[in-house]
């Protein structure tokens, strides 16, 4: 019988495997366009980075909040939380992956898809929960 998400313990999780659980959780509190990008070539900070739009300020709070809740219960916990006051861009560092929680103005606005185009957009279809 496999385990479910929320009993999992990621504390030693691959960074793909970290990035794979957050966007379970993510599509659970139903997040829109989520996208994870492959930026390790790019970058030193990230392994991942994982994207996604709230409708408001108040879902991207919830969000985020939500995210810090799951993940802790899977004894992962951000190293740091920016944005949280205004929550037009919410990110949370979990170390080899980095959430970003927009709105879609400033989704837009910053548009870290087209910044990072040399990441590679990984599929996500597998991780996507639907409840």
């Amino acid at each position: 019988m496999e385990e479910s998400t929320s009993k999992r313990n990621l504390q030693n999780a691959t960074p793909l495997e970290l990035a794979g659980a957050i966007i379970g959780e993510l599509s659970k509190t139903r997040a829109d366009n989520i996208k994870m990008l492959h930026v390790s070539d790019q970058t030193i900070i990230a392994d991942y980075f994982v994207i996604c739009t709230g409708t408001s300020n108040t879902q991207i709070r919830a969000i985020s909040n939500t995210l810090e809740v799951k993940m802790g219960e899977m004894n992962v916990y951000p190293s740091h939380i920016e944005g949280l006051d205004e929550a037009a861009w919410v990110l949370l560092d979990y170390g080899s992956v980095i959430v970003h929680i927009f709105n879609s103005e400033t989704r837009r606005f910053y548009n870290l898809e087209k910044l990072w185009a040399d990441g590679a957009d990984i599929d996500i279809s597998k991780y996507i929960v639907v409840e």
